[in-house]
C-alpha cells in the first residue's frame, strides 16, 4: 500500500512528528526533577563505595538494579554480612510501590510485547509515574502513541542522569570525606521538587498521609514503613480526588 492511501495518522512523517513532540513534552516535564535525581544518584554512588563495595561491584549494582531506595536499603545489610535472602527481601519490600505503579500503567502499555513492557518496567521511576498519571489518568483512550512517547520522555533522561551521577559518585567516593553530610543534601534536593507538586488538595492530602505513615512507621523492620507510606499516599490521593471531583459535579 502506498503512502497516498494511508490515514493521516499513519503517515510516517506525521507519526515521527507526533513521537518527537510527545517525547519533548516528557523531557520538559521531567527537567525540574533532574537536579534531585543527579544529587540522589551521586549520594548513592558514594554510599556504595563507602559501604565496602568495590568499584566494579558498585557499577554493576547501579546498572542492573537501578533503584536508589533499594540500593541504600541493602547497603547496611551487605556491610553487616546479612544473608542474601534478607538483602533481597529488603529490596523487594522497599520497591513494593512499583507493583502499584505497574498495575496503574498496565492499561496504557498492555498492547506492547512483554519484552518492551519489561524494558519500560526497568526504566520506570517514581517521578515518571507522578508526571504521567495526572496528565493521562482520565484519558478516554489508552495505549496511544502520545502516551508511550511522553512516558519515554520522562524516564529516559532520568536514567541517563542517574547513571551518570551515580558512576561519578562511585569513582569519586574514595575522595569524599566521611563527615560530609551528603544525605542531607539529597533530602534538600528531593524537597525542592516534591513541595511544588502539592498544587492541589488531593495531592496535598496524599503527601500528608504518606508523610504521617512514614514517620509513624520508622521503627518497622525492613523499611516497611516506606512501603506502607507509599500505599497510603496513593490510596489517600485517589479517595481525595474522587471526593473533590464528586463535589464539583
Amino acid at each position: 500500500m502506498s503512502v497516498d492511501f494511508l490515514l493521516p495518522s499513519d503517515d510516517p512523517r506525521l507519526v515521527r512528528q507526533e513521537r518527537v513532540a510527545a517525547f519533548r513534552q516528557g523531557i520538559h516535564a521531567i527537567l525540574p526533577a533532574l537536579i534531585a535525581t543527579g544529587t540522589w544518584g551521586l549520594v548513592t554512588g558514594v554510599a556504595m563505595v563507602k559501604s565496602g563495595l568495590t568499584e566494579s561491584m558498585a557499577l554493576a549494582m547501579t546498572l542492573l538494579l537501578y533503584a536508589g531506595s533499594a540500593q541504600l536499603t541493602s547497603l547496611p545489610l551487605i556491610a553487616a554480612g546479612a544473608p542474601l535472602w534478607l538483602v533481597f527481601m529488603a529490596g523487594c519490600v522497599v520497591n513494593l510501590r512499583f507493583l502499584i505503579f505497574g498495575a496503574a500503567l498496565h492499561p496504557y502499555f498492555r498492547h506492547l510485547s512483554w519484552p518492551r513492557r519489561l524494558g519500560l518496567g526497568y526504566f520506570t521511576t517514581d517521578m515518571g509515574f507522578v508526571l504521567f498519571m495526572p496528565r493521562f489518568g482520565d484519558a478516554a483512550e489508552r495505549g496511544t502513541r502520545e502516551q508511550l512517547w511522553f512516558f519515554l520522555g520522562t524516564i529516559v533522561p532520568g536514567w541517563l542522569v542517574w547513571q551518570s551521577s551515580s558512576i561519578i559518585g562511585i569513582y569519586l567516593g574514595g575522595m569524599v570525606p566521611s563527615d560530609w553530610s551528603l544525605d542531607f543534601a539529597a533530602v534538600l534536593a528531593l524537597l525542592a521538587i516534591t513541595v511544588p507538586l502539592a498544587n492541589s488538595k488531593p495531592m496535598l492530602i496524599s503527601m500528608l498521609a504518606a508523610g504521617l505513615v512514614a514517620w509513624v512507621g520508622q521503627l518497622l523492620p525492613l523499611r516497611l514503613g516506606l512501603a506502607a507510606a507509599v500505599i497510603t499516599g496513593i490510596v489517600a490521593g485517589i479517595v481525595a480526588e474522587r471526593y473533590f471531583h464528586k463535589g464539583r459535579a
